[in-house]
């Protein structure tokens, strides 16, 4: 529970700025070009992703070599005062261009400690969970990370009904920001208690790694590729409605800000259910199947979302990004467990870091530009719902190559052999 609420805290700070986008456009990136300016935005969204993989190699090395819950601690900390930086920040009209170089100095930060809070909590938790029932833990954990994301569209639009438009863009849009340090804050205190699982301690012991790193890049590269086959439908589908929605419907659906945000925070609550489910049902019939039925979904239903949500009616808004919510859930519920799954203990923070990260970066963190870029190339806004059914119909080939991990030994995994440490691995899918 502790991890879940720190996870929210962080993920808050997170998403924060893919609903500012077209606010901090128009401070950050002025000119006369309405396109450019938001391109130029979603970069500096898409820097954080880039910045994930580093974030994840150093948190996860440490993660597994000193302890999941002090990594924890110090990426809370460093989320909440990038965050808080940015509401801060002066802006182009003040400063020039040092203000954007500033803003992405900040966001660089924020990615940095998101790539240790993943991959640093979802080893936490997959480690503390009893064997049956990890993937439901993992649910409940991941309920809390796309939570947040309904919460600051809830929050937001409650701010901007309050302060009217004009007020907001002016200056309250900084407020979210600022409330980052104190919600980082809260995070640091409900986890200053925590402990790191028996798991983790008993592999510190048996299995001694010298160098995380070294050995996952050389024994675990196999697992490492498994994530990689993962990773980018969940990436592309889920950050398309994260990322990219909220400004596909005011731009494109010509839907006012309000009912975009009323819109997209339903869809993430949605998204946040079907996640939970998603990981429950994983346990029963194993991560691979579920996996399957939600890239399927998608595959299907991407195109068909996207046009609805172009329709310009609410309803089409709602009943569209529903659709893409639903297939992310069920395929995020059981990817998220099957990924931290597919490494041996002594190495999970660290292989898991450098492949989830990296996947993250690449495919997640350049879906709304490369989503704007399709629009506007193309001239049509249905476009990004091709590319992700593309995606889907490509991850639906890939995971013919992945392993089913339900009821894996976390300690061996699949069986890597570990060289250079003291225990012997073995195949155990018991």
């Amino acid at each position: 529970m502790a991890a879940s609420i720190g996870n929210f805290g962080e993920v808050y700070d997170f998403a924060i700025f893919g609903f500012s986008v077209p606010i901090l456009a128009g401070h950050f990136f002025p000119g006369t070009d309405r396109t450019a300016a938001l391109l130029s935005t979603f970069a500096v969204y898409a820097v954080a992703f880039f910045a994930r993989p580093l974030g994840g190699v150093v948190f996860g090395f440490f993660a597994d070599r000193i302890g999941r819950i002090k990594v924890l601690s110090a990426t809370v900390w460093l989320m909440a005062a990038a965050t808080a930086l940015i509401g801060l920040l002066p802006t182009y009209e003040s400063l020039g261009v040092a203000a954007p170089v500033l803003l992405v100095m900040c966001r660089i930060a924020q990615g940095l400690a998101m790539g240790g809070e993943t991959t640093g909590s979802v080893s936490y938790i997959i480690e503390s969970a009893p064997n049956d029932r990890r993937g439901q833990w993992v649910g409940y954990t991941w309920f809390f990370s796309y939570m947040p994301n309904a919460f600051v569209a809830v929050f937001l639009l409650g701010l901007q009904l309050a302060a009217g438009m004009a007020e907001y863009a002016e200056w309250v849009w900084r407020v979210p920001f600022l409330l980052g340090g104190f919600v980082g804050f809260i995070g640091f205190w409900l986890r200053r208690n925590l402990d790191d699982p028996e798991e983790y301690k008993q592999a510190a012991t048996k299995t001694h790694v010298d160098n995380p790193l070294f050995t996952a890049t050389r024994t675990g590269w196999k697992c490492m590729l498994h994530v990689v086959l993962v990773m980018p439908i969940l990436c592309v589908a889920s950050y398309l409605l994260l990322g990219f929605m909220y400004t596909f419907l005011i731009r494109e659906a010509k839907l006012s800000p309000s009912m975009a945000l009323l819109s997209n925070a339903a869809a993430i609550l949605v998204l946040s259910v079907a996640i939970t489910v998603g990981g429950v049902i994983s346990d029963r019939f194993g991560r691979r199947k579920i996996m399957s039925i939600g890239t399927a979904w998608l595959a299907v239903v991407s195109y068909p979302a996207v046009y609805l949500s172009a329709s310009g009616t609410l309803m089409g808004a709602i009943i569209g990004q529903f659709l893409v919510a639903i297939g992310v859930g069920l395929y995020g519920g059981a990817a998220f467990t099957a990924m931290p799954e597919l490494f041996p203990t002594s190495f999970r923070a660290t292989g898991h870091a450098v492949s989830y990260q990296l996947s993250v970066a690449i495919f997640g963190g350049t879906t709304p530009f490369i989503a704007t870029w399709l629009v506007g190339s193309f001239g049509s806004p249905l476009a990004p719902g091709v590319y992700t059914a593309l995606i889907a119909a490509a991850g639906l080939i890939a995971l013919r190559f992945v392993p089913e991990t339900n009821g894996v030994r976390l300690r061996t995994s699949v069986g890597l052999p570990l060289r250079g440490t003291t225990e012997t691995v073995v195949h155990d899918f018991s």
